[in-house]
């Protein structure tokens, strides 16, 4: 039985909200329906508040949405733990259904049309699944290293909705729901598993942009992937078994073999089979490795292994991961890897966008002057662009700003996730901080060139109903429940 709060009446509901996070809230959406109008004034002299504008649309959406937030704050705030399952569950099933019954859009399945409007609900997805997932760690006694299928009963709460949307062929809302493996790490999961995450991004990275050049017999990504593995198996020995001799015999061996190497190939210049030498090093080091840990009755010495063995596993499917994208993800990776230009194509958003951005300086151009934006170079700069039409009209400060709004609501939102008094509170709070994080940094990182371009909105800046109600309700359950803390013994 769920612990019932008693804050039944309205006003002593609106006394406990945190309104500073509202009045942010109201700040970003503000700003946004003005970059917004920005972006698409085309000197037409149109109204801020036209329907006929994206910005007055998006007023429609932000009127509406304020409409939703009031209506969840004044409800009971034990509805979102008691019905967060079938919440879920309607839910994947909505996704499921989408890509049928859905139009066709640049390739894409997973806007339903109702009426006069089209959603997207992957948008509102998120919320359920950050629902769901609060519900599962809430449960009596639950702890994700308790057991290994609580780990399974986590994962398959995030990874089920993101199989579902890459059906739908949405492959960057379905990215979003990735961030959630931040919260897990909150609530006790193995900081290796991140470890791994990040180590399989570089591996990625270094074996698909160096796959040219050659170096002692091999491509120079699959020589640097082998290379930071020794290195990880030296660095993760240290860590897990402090001893000398273990260290030496490592740095013995794989710098003895790495000079030698070296040598044959460069003052005797003889061609070297590099690969199969570069893994047998490693494999001997393994097994070197894993008898050593059963020798000291040190287990943990099996991680470097497994570490050794999956990295280059990795390594080898990369390729074949790699041919498996659209051709257009291939060509949008390869262009942010420096590997291919394609100013006209795939490159081209994005080398306008930083056109934009670089033209205005440090305090802008203005309001309304920007010239790459009302000239309409940068496509899509309404929605998931809109970060350069900031950039080039308010400059660095005006980005500064924003991304200071952006900081001071992920802030916030972490204050309150620590004050809960209830762990579904917690977990529910780290994923609307998950989900903001992800958003902001992919956004900005697409904008400037530093992520590629998968279709992530700015949260309240872009244009979208979609996106703004399904922030609103994301931020404004979490304030319900934030407002419902000093009400449980």
């Amino acid at each position: 039985m769920l612990p019932k709060p008693n804050d039944s009446n309205s006003q002593s509901i609106l006394r406990s909200v945190d309104w500073t996070t509202v009045v942010i809230y109201l700040l970003m959406v503000a700003a946004g329906v003005i970059s917004i109008y920005a972006a698409s004034y085309d000197f037409d002299e149109a109204s801020l508040f036209s329907f006929d504008e994206f910005s007055g649309k998006q007023i429609r959406w932000i009127g509406l949405g304020l409409i939703l937030g009031l209506f969840i704050l004044l409800i009971d705030v034990h509805i979102f733990e008691t019905y967060a399952y079938p919440i879920y569950v309607a839910f994947l099933v909505i996704l499921f259904i989408t890509p049928f019954i859905a139009p066709d859009i640049k390739g894409s399945r997973s806007w339903i049309t109702i009426g006069p409007m089209s959603l997207q609900p992957a948008e509102f997805a998120k919320c359920a699944t950050a629902l769901a997932l609060s519900k599962l760690f809430a449960g009596y006694n639950f702890s994700l290293n308790a057991e290994p299928i609580n780990y399974v009963k986590a994962l398959a709460i995030i990874l089920v909705p993101v199989l579902l949307i890459l059906l739908q062929n949405e492959t960057g809302s379905a990215l979003a729901y990735m961030a959630l493996f931040f919260v897990l790490y909150r609530e006790g999961m193995s900081g290796l598993i991140l470890f791994a995450a990040a180590m399989a991004v570089v591996v990625f990275v270094v074996a698909v942009k160096y796959t040219e050049p050659m170096l002692l017999g091999v491509p120079q990504g699959e020589y640097a992937v082998l290379l930071m593995v020794m290195v990880i198996m030296v660095g993760m020995s240290i860590y897990y078994e402090r001893r000398f001799d273990l260290t030496r015999n490592l740095l013995i061996w794989f710098g003895g073999w790495q000079g030698l190497m070296w040598l044959l190939a460069g003052p005797f210049g003889l061609t070297l089979p590099g690969r199969p030498i570069l893994i047998g090093i490693v494999a001997v080091a393994c097994v070197y490795l894993s008898i050593e840990a059963l020798k000291r009755h040190v287990m943990k010495l099996f991680i470097p292994v497994a570490t050794a063995v999956l990295a280059i596993g990795f390594m080898f499917s990369v390729n074949f991961a790699f041919q498996k994208l659209q051709p257009h993800q291939q060509l949008r990776i390869l262009v942010v890897l420096g590997i291919e230009e394609d100013l006209r194509g795939a490159g081209y958003n994005v080398n306008q966008s930083k056109i934009a951005i670089g033209s205005g300086g440090l305090t802008g151009k203005g309001f309304l002057n920007g010239t790459q934006t009302k000239l309409k170079y940068v496509p899509e700069q309404h929605t998931d662009f809109i970060f350069c039409t900031i950039g080039e009209e308010e400059g660095f400060m005006g980005s500064l700003i924003v991304m200071g709004l952006y900081l001071a609501l992920v802030l916030k939102i972490i204050a309150i996730a620590e004050r809960q008094p209830r762990v579904f509170g917690r977990v529910y709070a780290y994923c609307v901080a998950a989900y903001f994080i992800f958003h902001f940094c992919i956004n900005i990182g697409m904008v400037i060139g530093l992520c590629p371009v998968i279709g992530i909105p700015l949260p309240f800046f872009s244009y979208g109903g979609s996106s703004l109600w399904g922030f609103t309700l994301l931020l404004f359950i979490l304030l319900r429940i934030d407002a419902a803390r000093k009400a449980y013994h």
